[in-house]
């Protein structure tokens, strides 16, 4: 099964390459409308694109973990853990001309479960703009076995849906 190509996002002011099989969630559910979320057809991961405001206030690997720590107190998470924060180069991705700061960080959150939590933030200062990526993956033992099709998404699959993230109409951030 191919990743959906060119996927568009926010009404088609973003795109975006999708894992095989995502599902849009706002087909099934009312979605906030800063946020696009998909759902694996099989096992309970999910992917989150959100637009935030602008945290100028922390900068570098503080606004990644500000945004990982935020995310889990709306979640109610009992407990949280910063795995990892490296700095993504703006260089390969698609909004490099828009984005001078980049970040992935890994984690866990205690929701209702231990969740392996994956997110890149993409800062977008001339748009006032933080987009955040999230990839929620839970313990191994609830995914399904093997021969699932699609198979569970990987890390290589939220890569490329970070990397793939192109902004085609910025006045969805409004008059600048």
């Amino acid at each position: 099964m191919e990743p959906t190509r060119d996927y568009p996002l926010f009404g088609g002011a973003f795109s975006a390459v999708l894992p095989p099989g995502a599902i849009d969630v706002s087909d099934l559910r009312p979605v906030p409308d800063n946020q696009e979320v998909f759902c694996h057809p099989v096992t309970d991961q999910s992917l989150i694109v959100e637009l935030l405001e602008l945290q100028a206030h922390v900068c570098g690997e503080a606004a990644a973990r500000y945004h990982f720590e935020d995310v889990g107190g709306v979640q109610g998470a009992r407990s949280q853990q910063v795995e990892s924060v490296q700095s993504l180069g703006s260089e390969n991705l698609a909004l490099r001309s828009c984005c001078p700061e980049a970040w992935v960080l890994s984690g866990k959150q205690q929701v209702a479960k231990d969740v392996a939590v994956h997110q890149a933030l993409l800062r977008l200062p001339q748009y006032e703009t933080d987009v955040l990526l999230t990839f929620n993956q839970p313990p191994t033992s609830s995914l399904s076995p093997g021969n699932v099709s699609p198979p569970p998404w990987s890390l290589g699959d939220f890569e490329q849906l970070v990397t793939s993230l192109n902004l085609h109409d910025p006045t969805i951030f409004g008059p600048q």
